[in-house]
């Protein structure tokens, strides 16, 4: 009975610290105004990226990231390598469904490697090089997180097992999903590369 109290109180504190938008924030306190209404719309480091703030896009990615790391790692202290899994989803969960912003959130790549880094290290690492070996050869930013949020699973499941690689597994669906209108527009051949800016 515990250990269900303490899947759900995982699952809801990594909702809640992973639905903290960054991106809205920081670009706000910048006075850049609402990013949603800029290039793609997402509050996200991509998106963040085609204000041409590229230290506030940092930012955003770090902070993204950040609060999945943060996430896993407060509730492995507190609670229990079991209760870190389920705030790994809590997490990403709340970047891509925020109750602030009318779960209207971002795509969670940088939630899910910061999320990755802390709950399955040597996989996040892995993803993180994919990432970043995808992004330099095609030199666009959904195509490169597809890639390397696709294999995430299976690096999961090489080094970790099948509990943590299904979870994984979930968070990597969703992502999918989340990404679907750029799948659309890599099959097209409309997808901007890194730093251009969105058609309108």
């Amino acid at each position: 009975m515990m250990d269900i109290i303490y899947t759900l109180i995982a699952l809801g504190g990594g909702y809640l610290l992973g639905s903290i938008p960054f991106g809205l924030v920081l670009t706000r306190m910048a006075g850049l105004g609402d990013i949603r209404t800029i290039g793609s719309g997402n509050i996200g480091a991509t998106n963040v990226l085609r204000t041409g703030h590229k230290g506030l896009a940092v930012l955003t990615l770090i902070a993204d990231s950040g609060k999945g790391a943060f996430a896993v790692y407060l509730f492995m202290v507190l609670l229990s390598p079991a209760a870190a899994l389920a705030a790994a989803l809590g997490s990403v969960l709340g970047h891509l469904f925020p109750v602030w912003l009318q779960f209207k959130g971002g795509k969670g790549v940088a939630t899910t490697l910061g999320v990755l880094l802390v709950l399955v290290p040597i996989a996040g690492i892995l993803v993180c090089a994919t990432w970043l070996v995808s992004a330099l050869i095609f030199r666009i930013s959904s195509l490169s997180a597809l890639i390397a949020t696709g294999v995430a699973p299976l690096y999961t499941w090489l080094v970790y097992g099948s509990i943590p690689a299904t979870v994984i597994l979930i968070i990597s669906a969703l992502i999918f999903v989340k990404h679907w209108d750029n799948i659309q527009r890599l099959v097209h051949g409309t997808e901007p590369k890194i730093g251009q800016k969105k058609p309108s």
